[in-house]
């Protein structure tokens, strides 16, 4: 069901918005308004995941994380109860509907228009909700070097490094160390005149030199020469917020798309004299932004690769191009690891291990483990290929330790497998949360059997059988082994409907 229906966004952006923290005088504004239409899905482009996790929720995430009790608005549009859905209430978080996509500009102009008065002065930080990749590193470089510039505006660029006909970017154009009269630009040179827009650079006439004046001097450029530059504007800002409300106001829509972009504040802030200045990442992926799947596809790589940096010396992964281990996990393995007692984990290819699973000591995943929701490992336990574990919100599912679990089992739920106890292939077992399992110690349930919410005691063998809400008891042999438990199955239903042939 389409969820942009006006009455409703509206509605959403009261009940979701919280209050501004006055005691904080610095503001995030995240542009998560586009739909993407190069991305070809019906999915807003800020809800694409990489790594398990929106874009847009990575960006915010960012922000709250490295600067404490920081102000965010984020700007919805497209598909806005989605987005808005999944960052949820949160302190000091408001929202600001752009229902018409009119810039980057006017996205900002929607978002101020949310705090009135509520924010008197302070840092604005400005960025694109589909950079999924920005880090707090990134966060708390642009901050400090805004204020150790003594900033009006700074601009986060980045250095295109592929085929420059794909620079789609915007282009930052810097003072040349001449003029067009060809006297020096002295302590000018080098200082940003302005962004000029992918699309605006196509436009620009063949043959005929770019004008621009600043600080009363003119530059040339030609169309080649801009096309070429490498150095591109990653949409990130930071400004002093006085400074931004007495200009946002003054954009126009004076280009190729008729658009409002926040990009010819640069000129807006060079005209009054306010400083403007750049700075670059600690890394070029950080800036990575998305059009296409192909580009979603790279930054997924890059934080694959980021993750096995972090876990590569820790624990054993067979192929680091074939993983999933969720980023909580991720720190829960490094802090596990500072006690200095080796982990002795094994993950094989294709392992995917998401969010709530607690692991242990000594474990195995061979290939194509699946294991999400909240499931605690016990030590020395090995899960053989294509397992699937998995529970749902208010589930557990704990395994003892000294646990073996075979090929292609599906094991959910609410259940409890105890000590030293073997699952072997083919198995089957769901519990629900009112008919959960608990499988005693030294149990071996195996050939093709199903289980659901059933009790099982100690040492018992089940094989080639079906228990549905059944409790098996230890029975004892005269020879002293235990009773064991084949081929039971339920009386059928439904025989009136099956006929031979």
């Amino acid at each position: 069901m389409e969820k942009n229906n006006h009455e409703d966004i509206v509605k959403t952006v009261d009940t979701l918005s919280s209050v501004i923290n006055k005691g904080v005088n610095e503001l995030a504004i995240i542009l998560a308004a586009g739909h993407g239409k190069r991305i070809k899905s019906h999915r807003s482009k800020m809800l694409h995941k990489i790594w398990e996790v929106p874009t847009v929720e990575r960006v915010y995430n960012a922000c709250a994380n490295s600067i404490k009790g920081i102000n965010i608005i984020v700007v919805v549009g497209i598909k806005a109860k989605y987005v808005m859905e999944v960052i949820g209430k949160r302190k000091s978080t408001l929202f600001a509907y752009q229902e018409s996509q009119n810039g980057t500009g006017h996205a900002v102009q929607v978002a101020l228009d949310r705090i009135d008065e509520k924010f008197s002065d302070g840092i604005v930080y400005i960025l694109p909700g589909d950079m999924g990749l920005i880090d707090e590193e990134t966060i708390l470089t642009i901050k400090n070097k805004f204020i150790e510039a003594g900033s009006d505006m700074l601009v986060l660029t980045g250095l295109f490094e592929g085929d420059i006909k794909n620079n789609s970017y915007g282009r930052i154009i810097r003072v040349k160390e001449k003029d067009a009269d060809g006297k020096s630009s002295g302590n000018d040179a080098g200082k940003v005149i302005e962004i000029m827009e992918a699309k605006d650079i196509e436009a620009l006439p063949e043959g005929k030199p770019y004008r621009v004046v600043y600080n009363k001097k003119t530059y040339e450029y030609s169309k080649q020469e801009i096309r070429e530059n490498r150095e591109f504007n990653s949409g990130v800002y930071a400004f002093k917020y006085k400074k931004l409300t007495e200009l946002i106001n003054s954009l126009s829509s004076n280009n190729v798309q008729n658009e409002i972009y926040i990009t010819d504040l640069i000129s807006l802030f060079n005209k009054k004299n306010y400083s403007v200045t750049v700075t670059s990442p600690h890394s070029p992926y950080v800036v990575m932004g998305f059009n296409n799947k192909s580009v979603l596809k790279e930054m997924e790589d890059v934080a694959r690769r980021k993750v096995y940096e972090k876990l590569k010396d820790i624990i054993e992964i067979d192929d680091p191009e074939d993983f999933f281990i969720h980023e909580e996990i991720v720190d829960e393995i490094i802090e596990i690891d500072k006690k200095n007692i080796p982990l002795d984990i094994k993950i094989g290819k294709g392992v995917y291990i998401g969010k709530g699973v607690k692991l242990n000591y000594n474990l195995e995943f061979k290939k194509n483990v699946f294991v999400d929701g909240n499931i605690q490992f016990g030590q020395n336990v090995v899960v053989w290929q294509n397992v699937h574990l998995s529970t749902l919100t208010d589930q557990t599912l704990k395994i003892g330790d000294n646990v073996e679990i075979l090929w292609g089992d599906i094991i959910k739920g609410n259940i409890e497998i105890g000590d030293d106890s073997r699952i072997e292939s083919s198995v089957n077992m769901t519990g629900s949360d009112d008919y959960p399992i608990r499988i005693g110690k030294k149990v071996l349930i195996k050939g093709t059997s199903y289980v659901f919410g059933s009790i099982i005691e100690d040492e018992v063998y089940i094989e080639h059988s079906v228990l549905i809400k059944k409790r098996v008891e230890r029975l004892m042999k005269k020879d002293g082994t235990v009773l064991p438990i084949r081929f039971y199955l339920p009386m059928p239903e439904g025989i009136d409907a099956i006929d031979d042939l």
